[in-house]
């Protein structure tokens, strides 16, 4: 097992990352206050971790709470079953909300559990690729409004993240390209040296290879909880943890939630924003184009949905949780390896990179 700490003084806390960690109790029990927890799953994951995260924590009332799987279900309706639920069973402040599942329901249970009596303990345990490497790790908790993804929550960390690499054996490959968009991320904003590593990796990582995943994971929550020490409610850095997201969340909103995974809408958005660093100078036409294999290699999409207008794309962008005052601000490369968030960039060079001919980019490079 490796752990990693993310600093937040009275707020830090570990994060495990290693295979069987379901079963082992003294991960979790020094992280539960009461006798009270209530692990917040879905359909599709409660079958296969359920009963095993359940008999580690014998001895607690262990409350089950299923939802619905997918990310059209990220919402206030689905939000309300889980307070249904901890009211019913009459649960206290001193409750422990456990999120098992993909970044949907961490997301979710860690707003609930922001939201119930103003706000009680929960722990991540994350069981998909782009959950361990990103969305358990930072406090970023809500849920989806109809016109914009993540508008609605709360930053609240958890008391622990708890990664079980075995759990990445039952994901599906799409699922699993879908994380590896958010681990490509991570060398492209602040880890240079880790592209040629995901590069020579990636078969191994395809593949299953623990090692390789372990290596990966790791290195993206360490750079991920670098990030979040400094900035963690985003007023500064911790916004380039969002490179392609603005593009990508325009994709996920347009299509509608669940048509397009988290990771191929920010793989996607990605390419977008490569080329518009590519267009300012930032980074050379070779640089993008290494990028955008890596990200293909990944089993990603790099071709926006062809039904999507820059008009589609500003409508979207106009209500992203980085625009301040009126100004719309991305995420994009200064060089590979290190990123910046600005609303310094000519109007023009926005337009054309959304009016880009990407089909034809993948075209020339082999697609």
């Amino acid at each position: 097992m490796r752990t990693l700490q993310v600093d937040l003084g009275e707020r830090s806390y570990p994060i495990h990352i290693g295979s069987d960690l379901l079963s082992r109790a003294e991960l979790f029990t020094p992280h539960i206050a009461g006798r009270q927890v209530a692990i917040v799953t879905n359909e599709t994951v409660a079958p296969l971790y359920l009963e095993k995260l359940t008999q580690t924590l014998q001895g607690y009332s262990v409350l089950p709470v299923i939802l619905p799987d997918g990310e059209a279900h990220k919402n206030w309706e689905t939000l309300q079953l889980i307070f249904d639920a901890l009211l019913g069973a009459r649960h206290d402040r001193r409750t422990t909300v456990i999120a098992l599942g993909g970044g949907v329901i961490g997301d979710m249970a860690g707003f609930a559990a922001a939201c119930y009596q103003r706000g009680v303990d929960f722990i991540q345990v994350p069981t998909t690729l782009l959950s361990q490497v990103d969305s358990s790790v930072g406090g970023k908790t809500g849920i989806n409004h109809p016109l914009g993804k993540n508008m609605v929550g709360a930053f609240y960390q958890p008391k622990a993240v708890i990664i079980d690499t075995d759990s990445l054996r039952t994901l599906p490959a799409r699922e699993l390209s879908a994380g590896l968009a958010e681990v490509i991320k991570y060398g492209l904003i602040c880890d240079e040296p880790f592209l040629p590593w995901l590069a020579e990796k990636m078969p191994a990582l395809r593949s299953l290879d623990a090692s390789a995943l372990t290596e990966a994971i790791e290195r993206s929550c360490a750079a991920k909880a670098r990030v979040v020490g400094v900035d963690e409610r985003e007023s500064g850095l911790r916004a380039i943890l969002n490179l392609g997201h603005t593009f990508g969340h325009a994709i996920e909103t347009q299509m509608g939630y669940g048509v397009w995974l988290h990771g191929e809408a920010v793989s996607a958005g990605t390419v977008m924003a490569l080329e518009m660093s590519c267009r300012l100078g930032r980074i050379s036409t070779d640089e993008r184009d290494a990028a955008i294999r890596l990200l293909r290699n990944a089993g990603l999409p790099v071709v926006p949905p062809a039904d999507m207008t820059p008009e589609h794309f500003l409508q979207h962008m106009a209500v992203d949780k980085k625009v301040l005052d009126g100004q719309l601000r991305l995420v994009l490369l200064h060089r590979i390896g290190e990123a910046v968030v600005t609303a310094e960039y000519p109007r023009d060079v926005l337009q054309a990179t959304l009016a880009a001919d990407y089909r034809a980019l993948a075209d020339q490079l082999g697609e």
